[in-house]
């Protein structure tokens, strides 16, 4: 070993106390610079862990969220057409009901006027019943040439009216 000391020229002494320098120096630049160095990256190691963890629930319960979303938005649509059919059910309910209200109205208006036009035929019935009545005791009087008392024209008028009919 002499003779490698002596091809490279070291001094032993010299050696080991660079040798102690260095081990200084790393020492102090470990306890220093490196170990906060390290303590960060692992902190900011246990960060980015715990951010990606966090990422993968908030997506898990973004999805979940969206199944729920598109579930309701399904659900209000299912009520909506529920609530047009009833809307719809109820329209033609009150639409027949309404239909059924004016016939009878008409139907009633319709039994009135017959009432009145029955009235009416009756009353003209009557009047022209007293004008033939009348006329046919004017032709009997002419025929016969006399007046006829009440009860005779009252007989012959009815006899009258029983053929005209």
């Amino acid at each position: 070993m002499e003779s490698i000391i002596e091809i490279f020229h070291l001094n032993l002494k010299l050696f080991l106390a660079q040798i102690v320098n260095f081990a200084i120096i790393f020492g102090i630049i470990y306890y220093f610079a490196v170990k906060p160095l390290i303590s960060v990256m692992q902190e900011r190691t246990k960060k980015i862990e715990k951010s990606l963890a966090d990422a993968a629930v908030i997506e898990k319960k973004l999805s979940l969220t969206e199944k729920e979303y598109q579930q309701k938005i399904d659900q209000a649509g299912k009520e909506a057409v529920k609530i047009i059919d009833n809307a719809n059910e109820l329209a033609e309910n009150k639409k027949k009901e309404i239909v059924a209200k004016a016939r009878d109205e008409v139907g009633q208006i319709i039994n009135n006027e017959k009432q009145l036009l029955l009235a009416e035929k009756a009353k003209t019935l009557k009047e022209i019943k007293s004008e033939v009545a009348g006329l046919i005791a004017m032709s009997l009087e002419k025929i016969l040439e006399e007046k006829v008392d009440y009860k005779k024209e009252k007989s012959l008028i009815e006899k009258m009216i029983k053929k005209i009919r």
